[in-house]
């Protein structure tokens, strides 16, 4: 369950209740009391505001138990997660104070002009002249938030605030959050390409499938900055991190694994490219009615394009059938997919990756005793897959060597400079992936990306430290 924090601010009555009252009726709700402030003290009353961890499913019932309690009155319930929201999570700040009316001739007019006619005469000075060349978009229309689905835009704002906040602290990349009022997919590429002069990469994030694949495909293919969409890639990114470093503990090369995924969408359907990217032979990808088979025929065209791969087996069957002996699952579905009986039915040393959120496809601690190596996309269990590991460092690279695309090669680099974080001495069942705040992280994916865009010449600058 997920966990929050509170505030209540209440007045006691001295003759009718005691904090040692108030604190007992909390504890029996199911909450824990971690800090008091005392904000007036009377002689016949006083104010205090008790923080309090709950739940979030019961906090309902706290704050019920507080005001049933006789001689206490309730006079605010503040929440310390939408106390961090108030007026937004990221702000804009001048690089320069303006003190004067010289430093106002030198930042805007006349002075300016002469760096907008020099800009004119070669566009390609905007990436030394303007905020261009470590600025991304962040842009979402709201169809597929965090797990809660088509909220629309002002409701998906805060995630790309937050993702914003993410870029900066990580990797130092200005982020900004667009949030677009449409779900018409030819007028989000319209607007996006509009846009883009300003930016130097563009984050498409929680656009809902299959329109978030033409929306990605077509950017890329109609700007010449990079374009990524995070729900697709970062996930197989982080993914592949993972699988990386715990098929070294269980022993088994990539080639010699059969791989069952669960969950052909967005996200998917990139898991299963950047598997067959790193040498996968035996790919079972599954969806609703079941695993999706070599030469099959099928509308979406991401179905049709998997069961083209040589690599794809042939075998139909629902998932019970088909992870019968697989020695790898991977969910990004929805909750309470994966059975017990189905785990205990793979290969001997099993992994399991159950991504989704905010509820994996099994309960980690019913899935343990039956598999080698656990992860989900929480980061209340060990071995948290989380896109957080990926795209700052990712964006970091595609900026500094400038590079028009992140193509399938940058993004299986990406990944392996993630595992390699993790030591061979540090790498156990428990810990496969590094903390999304260790700094070696963003490093290690920068140069890797680098590395693999100069090699396959996409980019378009030579970073000093790479000369």
């Amino acid at each position: 369950m997920a966990n929050t924090s509170i505030i209540l601010r209440v007045e006691l009555a001295h003759d009718q209740v005691s904090f040692g009252d108030v604190a007992s009726v909390i504890s029996r709700a199911g909450g824990d009391v971690t800090s008091i402030d005392v904000i007036r003290v009377g002689k016949e009353s006083s104010v205090r505001d008790i923080t309090v961890d709950v739940q979030d499913s019961i906090e309902a019932e706290v704050v019920q138990a507080i005001k049933d309690l006789q001689g206490i009155t309730l006079i605010n319930v503040s929440d310390r997660t939408f106390l961090a929201h108030l007026g937004g999570k990221i702000s804009v700040q001048p690089s320069m104070p303006i003190k004067n009316r010289d430093d106002l001739s030198r930042v805007y007019t006349p002075g300016v002009a002469r760096v907008c006619t020099a800009i004119h005469e070669n566009p390609l000075k905007a990436y030394s002249l303007t905020i261009k060349r470590n600025t991304v978009a962040v842009i979402s229309d709201g169809t597929a938030v965090l797990g809660l689905g088509d909220i629309g835009p002002h409701a998906a704002a805060p995630v790309m605030e937050g993702k914003a906040m993410l870029f900066k602290q990580l990797a130092g990349v200005d982020a900004f959050p667009i949030c677009l009022d449409t779900k018409d997919t030819e007028e989000i590429i319209r607007t996006v390409k509009a846009i883009s002069p300003i930016f130097g990469g563009i984050n498409l994030e929680d656009i809902s499938s299959p329109r978030c694949f033409e929306i990605e495909s077509r950017l890329e293919a109609e700007l010449d900055i990079p374009v990524f969409h995070d729900d697709q890639h970062g996930t197989a990114v982080v993914m592949m991190a993972g699988l990386i470093n715990a098929l070294k503990v269980v022993d088994k090369p990539i080639e010699s694994i059969r791989v069952v995924v669960n969950g052909i969408g967005a996200a998917g359907v990139s898991v299963c490219k950047m598997l067959l990217a790193a040498g996968l032979q035996r790919l079972v990808p599954v969806d609703r009615d079941g695993a999706i088979v070599r030469g099959g025929t099928y509308d979406q065209p991401m179905w049709q394009w998997l069961a083209e791969q040589p690599q794809v087996e042939d075998v139909a069957g629902r998932l019970e059938q088909v992870i019968q002996g697989a020695d790898v699952f991977i969910g990004v579905s929805r909750a309470g997919l994966l059975k017990v009986e189905h785990v205990q039915s793979m290969a001997k040393d099993a992994i399991v990756f159950a991504l989704a959120n905010p509820q994996p496809e099994i309960d980690p601690e019913l899935a343990q005793p039956y598999v080698r190596v656990m992860a989900t996309g929480r980061s209340d269990f060990p071995n948290q897959i989380n896109n957080v590991l990926c795209f700052p460092g990712i964006f970091r690279g595609a900026l500094d060597c400038r590079a028009r695309r992140i193509h399938e090669e940058m993004k299986l680099a990406a990944a392996r400079a993630i595992a390699s974080v993790v030591s061979d001495e540090e790498l156990n069942e428990l810990y496969i992936i590094p903390s999304i705040f260790n700094e070696q992280v963003v490093t290690n994916v920068r140069h890797a990306v680098i590395e693999a865009a100069i090699r396959t010449g996409v980019a378009r600058r030579i970073p000093p430290d790479f000369r």
